[in-house]
C-alpha cells in the first residue's frame, strides 16, 4: 500500500511539473517532430546497404545480400582515392577552419563599442547566407584564368597566370578558403554564448593582481570555454568525413577529379545517376559508422582527461 501511493505520488508530481512547464513542451515539439520525421524515421532506410534494393520491389521485397556491397567497396581501388581525398580535406578544415570562429569571438569579445561589435558581428555572419552557388561563381569570376581579376592583377604586375580552377595542387587550398570565408562568421555565435557566461568577476581580481588583457584571455576565457570547444570539436569528429556535397560537386572538373572525389560525390554519382542504390547506402553508412566511432574515442578520451565530453 505504501509503495503504490509513493508511486502515485511521484506520477502526480511529474505531472504538475510537466503542467507547469507545459509551454516549454510545446516549444520542444516542432524540433522534436523535425528529428524524427527527418533523423530517426529515415535510418530505416539503412537495411538497403544489406540488399539488392530494387523500387519496384521495396524494402520488403527485395533481396538480402548481407555484406556484399561493403566487400566490393572495400576492395573497389577508389576507396583509397576517396578516403585520401575526403580525409585530407577534413584535415584541413579542423586545422586551419575549426579555430578561426574561436579566435575571432576572442577578438569581438575584446571589444567595447557595442554599436562597431554589433555591425562587425552581422557583417561576418552573412557569408554564411550565400548560397554554395553563389559562391563558387564569385570564385570563378575572380580566378578564372583568362578574365579572373587575379590573374589579370598578376600579369599586370609581371607573374605568369596561374590556372587555380583547373590545379590539383590548389583545389584544397581554394575549397577550404571557401569555407574559412562562408562559415567562420556563423561560427562563432556559440562561442559568443559561451563567452557571455564567463563569470566577470573573475576579470575584476585578474586586474587587481596585474594581469593584462593577454593573461586574462589566456587563464580566464579560454579555460571559461574550454568545455564548449571540446564538445564542438567532439561534435565536428562526427561529421569528419562529411562534405559540403554542393561546394565540392561544383568545383570538381575532369583536370581536379583526381584530388576533389570525395564520398559525398561519389554516392551522388553511383546513387542517383546510376541507380546503384544499395551500393551508395553501403558508402553512407561506412561513413557514419566512422564518425559514430570518431565521437566515442573522442568522447572517451575527453573524460578521461577530466572534462564532461558530449554524454
Amino acid at each position: 500500500m505504501t509503495s503504490g501511493s509513493s508511486r502515485s505520488k511521484v506520477k502526480s508530481e511529474r505531472l504538475s511539473r510537466i503542467l507547469k512547464n507545459r509551454w516549454l513542451y510545446i516549444l520542444l515539439l516542432p524540433g522534436l517532430i523535425y528529428f524524427l520525421l527527418f533523423k530517426y524515421l529515415p535510418m530505416w532506410g539503412i537495411v538497403i546497404a544489406f540488399q539488392n534494393y530494387q523500387p519496384f520491389l521495396g524494402i520488403s521485397g527485395s533481396d538480402w545480400v548481407g555484406f556484399e556491397h561493403f566487400e566490393r567497396f572495400f576492395t573497389d581501388e577508389k576507396f583509397w582515392l576517396l578516403l585520401r581525398n575526403t580525409s585530407f580535406l577534413a584535415v584541413l578544415n579542423i586545422v586551419f577552419f575549426f579555430p578561426l570562429p574561436i579566435v575571432i569571438a576572442l577578438m569581438l569579445n575584446e571589444l567595447r563599442n557595442e554599436v562597431y561589435k554589433r555591425f562587425l558581428q552581422t557583417l561576418i555572419y552573412v557569408p554564411h547566407f550565400v548560397s554554395w552557388v553563389v559562391v563558387v561563381g564569385v570564385v570563378y569570376i575572380f580566378f578564372s584564368t583568362e578574365e579572373g581579376v587575379v590573374n589579370q592583377i598578376a600579369a599586370q604586375l609581371g607573374f605568369e597566370k596561374i590556372n587555380f580552377l583547373l590545379s590539383k595542387s590548389w583545389f584544397p587550398v581554394m575549397v577550404t578558403a571557401e569555407v574559412i570565408w562562408k562559415e567562420t562568421g556563423w561560427g562563432t555565435i556559440i562561442f559568443l554564448a559561451a563567452l557571455a557566461s564567463v563569470d566577470v568577476s573573475l576579470y575584476e581580481s585578474a586586474k587587481l593582481d596585474g594581469a593584462g588583457r593577454w593573461k586574462q584571455m589566456w587563464h580566464i576565457t579560454l579555460p571559461g570555454i574550454r568545455s564548449t570547444i571540446i564538445i564542438l570539436f567532439i561534435l565536428r569528429l562526427g561529421q569528419f568525413l562529411d562534405t559540403s556535397f554542393e561546394q565540392i560537386f561544383l568545383m570538381v572538373n575532369a583536370a581536379n577529379r583526381e584530388v576533389g572525389e570525395v564520398y559525398d560525390t561519389y554516392v551522388y554519382m553511383t546513387g542517383i545517376r546510376q541507380g546503384q542504390f544499395s551500393y551508395s547506402a553501403a558508402v553512407g553508412l561506412f561513413k557514419s559508422v566512422v564518425g559514430l566511432v570518431l565521437v566515442l574515442l573522442a568522447n572517451t578520451l575527453a573524460k578521461k582527461f577530466g572534462e564532461e565530453g558530449v554524454y
